[in-house]
């Protein structure tokens, strides 16, 4: 199961916890199955089928470009990172 960590932004859609375990073979499965158990959290995340450009995840130490897409493993880490802006 990968290990997917909750940004504290979040944390009310799935009772405080910051680290949850989910099964899936992409990015967007493991956002499916963790909807199920913590509703509302996908659509805080996922727009028109896109990862939200307010937020950015990455998996195994890497900033990932391919967002929803990205290919997981059973021992993945995932951390959706909200976005940064200001100048």
């Amino acid at each position: 199961m990968a290990i997917v960590w909750i940004p504290s932004l979040l944390r009310r859609l799935t009772g405080g916890k910051a680290e949850l375990r989910a099964d899936g073979a992409t990015v967007r499965e493991v956002i499916d199955q963790l909807e199920a158990l913590h509703p509302g959290l996908k659509a805080r995340l996922v727009e028109d089928g896109r990862l939200k450009p307010s937020f950015a995840v990455v998996v195994d130490g890497f900033s990932s470009d391919l967002g929803l897409r990205h290919p997981l493993t059973a021992d993945s880490e995932l951390h959706f990172v909200p976005a940064l802006s200001g100048g």
